[in-house]
């Protein structure tokens, strides 16, 4: 696990009834597979919080008996604490290799409200976990201070800065320098890894598994000419609307999910036009093939 470089933070495929599209899961887990890259389940861009329990046991039930070649990490997002220590106890019994762990939502904890919080998530795990920095979902910043007081645990092995703020990246880097800190903005990779940064956990990947790959090993060898202005742009072509609205109207675009369906109150509606995304999506094809 320690040498992926970038995580896909996979999106959920759905059935025109709205129902989880299992065909589809397989589909775009293979395609990850081929590049290599680890899978993220449930998270934010896979609309965990919009699922219900038994459907979201359902998927890493599925994703448990594949038998996968890359590592899956489960998002553990919420506001009660007994609802996610027992959901992590339930993944502690699957085929899956780490944890997604955010602060809880709405509550807005202080320093040590998160510290407790993280500690009795981590507590349960059996597994590694990163800890996600996601302020505009939670409502809240992750203090510098809980990473440095939960330095030393042994489940915590990775920070998810998704803030937008570089400086935010240079805080963490500064609490926890031997714990590796990964970009959740796939635009910021370039910037994240000159500060330290150790790979990406990414949207744009989807889509582009392949071309998402060379564009974080570029970035982290500081091989950056050719990522800009291409991949700034495809990056705001993604989120021109609430992700994943464009990434699942794009990915149906192109063949690579049936439905582009989303759960209440995501709505593809909000997307007025797909020109910037098959814009995006044929320059990054272009780009991939010329630097590959």
């Amino acid at each position: 696990m320690t040498d992926i470089q970038l995580w896909t933070a996979l999106i959920t495929p759905m059935k025109e009834d709205g129902s989880i599209h299992f065909k589809n899961l397989d589909e775009i887990i293979s395609r990850q597979e081929e590049a290599g890259n680890g899978i993220l389940v449930l998270g934010s861009t896979g609309e965990g919080l919009a699922l219900a329990h038994n459907e979201k046991k359902e998927i890493v039930d599925f994703i448990s008996d594949r038998g996968n070649s890359v590592p899956i990490m489960v998002g553990v997002g919420g506001f009660n604490l007994k609802t996610q220590t027992d959901w992590i106890s339930y993944c502690n019994e699957k085929n899956i290799e780490s944890f997604l762990l955010v602060n809880p939502l709405y509550s807005k904890p202080g320093l040590k409200g998160q510290f407790e919080w993280f500690k009795s998530l981590m507590d349960v795990s059996d597994k590694p976990c990163m800890i996600y920095n996601i302020p505009s979902r939670t409502g809240v910043k992750l203090f510098p201070e809980v990473l440095q007081q939960l330095k030393h645990h042994g489940n915590l092995w990775a920070v998810k800065e998704a803030s937008g703020s570089i400086s935010e990246f240079q805080e963490f880097r500064k609490a926890v320098p031997s714990i590796p800190l990964f970009s959740g903005d796939d635009g910021l990779m370039p910037f994240f890894a000159t500060a330290g940064g150790s790979g990406l956990v990414s949207v744009a990947s989807n889509i582009w598994p392949k071309e998402t790959k060379l564009y974080v090993e570029k970035s982290l060898k500081g091989d950056t000419a050719s990522l800009f202005p291409i991949w700034t742009d495809a990056v705001k072509a993604l989120f021109s609307a609430s992700n994943p609205i464009p990434l699942k109207v794009l990915m149906k675009e192109k063949g690579l999910i049936e439905r582009s369906v989303l759960r209440s109150p995501l709505t593809n509606e909000e997307l007025s036009s797909t020109d910037h995304l098959r814009a995006s999506d044929e320059a990054i094809i272009n780009w991939y093939q010329l630097n590959k």
